[in-house]
């Protein structure tokens, strides 16, 4: 058949079966031909005001059938979809829009207009077909565009391991660009996209239930929320019909990924570790980690990875270094645009997301943390996630975030901020008993700081930056 639109695609969709079930958000479900129609309600009503093929459109609304209908409709009319958090600050929202320079911003306060035809629009194809929104290590926000336009063959298999006509579970925030892949990828499938709103783990097992998705997308946040809920809560959901559960976005702490190895089989749970832009991607299943305790997978080819040290010489296997990505062994595909941002680059199409880490002699890669984070103690290096990963173990402890404070003797001494229920402190000797067990003593955190708000948002992330500066 050939490559079509994103939006014929889902035109073609609703035609075969109009009433299969397309997307489920708290409130309502609605099928593929209401999708279909509430989309051209949307199209209709942005090129009413204006929107046309080129154009940027920014989308701040939740989780939801509304949401997924303002993409499509970007789409219909080969505009660029933008999203962004529903729940920005209106500084931090205005900021994205003075760099996004959008035709029309899509809020909760906009509706298609009542008169709006659900006819359908001649076809069109958005390229890019999404710009993603970050704020980086520095605060300051950039775009993503993505390096290609919304066209798909109809005929091929699914990305993602995702399964034609199948049902996708997706409980991370939309507006982030994991969660937008998998339910964009998922809904170009076929599949019945359930959403779920603010994350809640328990509800995230009722939903499994109810659904009987076969793929599910998660954080490593979110896997121990549900990993700590009793054993009885969690027994109490049926989840054999889960058979890809993939996490990414944060580094998975090795218990944590063998507890739900041992839960769901090693088979089921994959890893990918990859940023938004996209230039190079590991993959892992639970059997190949198990061999590889640690890694993130090998690049997917024809993308690469190497560990770089200071000066950009390449380091041997098993050295620590800053981890650079390349799209192809001359680095000319070019995946991504920034606006507002430039790359870190190294000769030969080399480019760095910040992380630390380094790569075996078979290729596997293994992060340690990102640069910006590390916190460098007497001259010994410590790495946020490793504590982090230690802490959180703690069965009273629900997140955790570890930076540096300046201190005269070390010049850095790591504090921990730590999530627990009520804020109620830990025993410092227990927790410091705990720790012991699992760092060496320079790597435990000098001072302790217990919290009742979440540390991190909905898709796992934590701004260390700001904890820093909130306390120094």
């Amino acid at each position: 058949m050939g490559l079509v639109s994103y939006a014929r695609r889902l035109q073609d969709l609703a035609a075969a079966d109009p009433g299969r079930p397309a997307v489920t958000d708290e409130r309502a479900t609605v099928t593929r031909a209401e999708l279909e129609r509430l989309a051209n309600r949307f199209a209709h009503t942005l090129a009413a005001q204006g929107v046309v093929a080129g154009d940027r459109v920014t989308v701040a609304r939740p989780n939801s059938v509304e949401f997924v209908a303002a993409v499509c409709a970007c789409w219909k009319l080969g505009a660029t979809p933008q999203p962004v958090s529903a729940r920005l600050p209106a500084r931090e929202l205005d900021a994205i829009v003075a760099l996004a320079a959008p035709r029309v911003v899509v809020d909760d306060a906009w509706d298609p207009d009542d008169g709006a035809p659900d006819d359908p629009l001649p076809d069109a194809v958005s390229d890019p077909w999404k710009a993603m929104t970050s704020g980086g290590s520095t605060g300051r926000p950039k775009l993503i565009l993505a390096g290609g336009p919304g066209l798909i063959d109809p005929d091929a298999n699914p990305m993602l391991m995702i399964r034609r006509d199948g049902t996708h579970l997706m409980p991370g925030p939309l507006y982030h660009n994991g969660p937008f892949v998998w339910t964009t990828t998922a809904l170009l499938a076929g599949n019945h996209v359930v959403l779920g709103g603010r994350f809640d783990a328990q509800r995230t097992l009722e939903l499994v239930d109810r659904y009987r998705p076969d793929s599910l997308y998660l954080v490593p946040t979110m896997m121990a929320r549900i990993w700590k809920l009793p054993p009885e809560v969690r027994g109490r959901y049926d989840v054999s019909s889960l058979q890809v559960v993939w996490h990414l976005a944060a580094p998975c702490p090795p218990w944590l990924k063998q507890a739900w190895i041992d839960w769901l089989g090693a088979e089921r749970i994959w890893e990918l570790y990859a940023g938004t832009e996209a230039q190079a991607a590991t993959v892992i299943n639970g059997v190949e980690w198990l061999a590889h305790r640690g890694s993130v997978g090998r690049p997917v080819p024809p993308g690469e990875m190497k560990a770089f040290g200071p000066a950009g010489e390449e380091l041997p296997p098993g050295e620590v270094g800053e981890i650079y990505l390349r799209s192809s062994p001359d680095g000319s595909v070019k995946t991504y645009e920034y606006v507002g941002a430039r790359a870190r680059t190294l000769p030969g199409g080399w480019e760095s997301l910040g992380d630390m880490g380094w790569v075996d002699e078979d290729g596997y890669v293994y992060l340690t943390d990102r640069q910006t984070d590390m916190i460098l103690v007497g001259g010994a290096n410590v790495y946020p996630a490793e504590v982090e990963a230690a802490l959180d173990e703690h069965p009273r402890v629900r997140s955790s975030a570890v930076i540096g404070l300046p201190d005269d003797d070390l010049g850095n001494r790591p504090h921990a901020v730590v999530q627990t229920d009520d804020g109620t402190p830990i025993p410092d000797d227990e927790l410091r008993a705990h720790l012991a067990e699992r760092l060496a003593h320079h790597k435990i955190p000098r001072t302790f700081e217990f919290v009742v708000h979440p540390l991190r948002d909905d898709a796992g992330k934590v701004r260390r930056s700001a904890l820093r500066a909130e306390r120094c």
